[in-house]
């Protein structure tokens, strides 16, 4: 199985606003940078759609440690929540329906498939790769301000 690292961010203008999120991808020697915009959207949006479009360009189930500076994606799968979620139909303890739960269904199902392991870092630090995806989710916001 191949050893992927993953790198994610997200960003919103206003919550909500104009988002961007941005994503490094780590196979060996080699690395990929990923962004994208979405005109209105949430914070959380954006962080969960990071990890999401970085892992649609896995071609085959791999190895994926994947880092955010998100306690919103990380926590979902660390925590518990998506399983206890699952089991109660896709709603939280208040017995709502999950927020963004379209898109917690699909990490869920990537999370399925790959064998991902879920790593929260300090955001806004010293994590090189970290403040790359934050420019990456920050320069698509600025590029397509206005549009």
């Amino acid at each position: 199985m191949k050893k992927v690292i993953i790198y994610t961010d997200g960003a919103c203008s206003g919550n909500p606003g104009e988002g961007g999120w941005g994503a490094i991808l780590k196979y060996g020697e080699i690395e990929k940078e990923i962004s994208g915009f979405e005109e209105h959207t949430t914070n959380n949006k954006m962080e969960l759609t990071a990890a999401i479009e970085a892992l649609r360009r896995l071609r085959e189930a791999c190895e994926v440690e994947l880092y955010s500076d998100s306690a919103y994606l990380i926590n979902g799968f660390t925590k518990g929540w998506v399983q206890s979620w699952k089991s109660n139909g896709w709603r939280n303890s208040s017995k709502e329906e999950v927020k963004n739960i379209d898109l917690w269904k699909e990490l869920d199902a990537f999370n399925t498939k790959h064998k991902i392991k879920w790593i929260k870092v300090k955001g806004h630090s010293d994590n090189e790769y970290n403040n790359r995806c934050d420019k990456l989710a920050t320069g698509e916001i600025k590029k397509n301000r206005g549009q």
